[in-house]
């Protein structure tokens, strides 16, 4: 069985990461088209972070995130970092290039609706890779059951150090009578 979910990791990684690194390419190399789209959703974003200058900029970035972030999906490292980043890029480059709520035209607004559906089951793919963590407990649970542990140590040894305390007290009331 955990043979099985190791090939399953090491196919489902990279197929679902493939989308980001194709993607991301492209948009690094003809960033225009999705310039266009990113605008309106970008525009209050430069406007409060003074760092980022223009709405091309943003997009490169983004596509760039995509790339990096993807690769390291793909390859497993950082898995759940990557899933993370990619799911929270993914979410306003979905609604930038897939607004099917303003379309007119029947056919582009069903292809923007296929196009919206398809990125959301993408995002669940993301979800589930953000959140399993190959079999092993996640860093919080293994922090609360270190905590937990120190802490039944550290009564554990303050029983011991009462008890032993006390029966230096014995002893020297013993000594004080003798």
């Amino acid at each position: 069985m955990m043979g099985c979910m190791l090939l399953v990791r090491a196919i489902a990684r990279p197929l679902l990461a493939s989308a980001f690194i194709s993607g991301g390419i492209h948009t690094l190399r003809k960033p225009a088209k999705r310039v266009a789209a990113a605008d309106r959703v970008v525009t209050p974003l430069i406007s409060r972070v003074p760092q980022l200058s223009n709405t091309e900029q943003v997009v490169k970035i983004d596509a760039a995130a995509k790339v990096v972030a993807g690769s390291m999906l793909a390859f497993g490292k950082l898995p759940r970092l990557s899933a993370t980043v990619l799911a929270a890029s993914l979410v306003p480059t979905t609604i930038a290039d897939h607004p099917f709520w303003d379309e007119q035209d029947p056919v582009r607004r069903a292809q923007h609706r296929l196009q919206l559906t398809k990125n959301a089951g993408l995002l669940g793919g993301l979800l589930l890779a953000a959140v399993e963590t190959e079999g092993k407990p996640s860093v919080g649970y293994r922090a609360r059951r270190a905590a937990h542990k120190a802490a039944d140590a550290t009564e554990k040894n303050f029983a011991k150090a009462q008890k032993r305390a006390a029966k230096a007290q014995k002893k020297a009331a013993k000594r004080v009578k003798h």
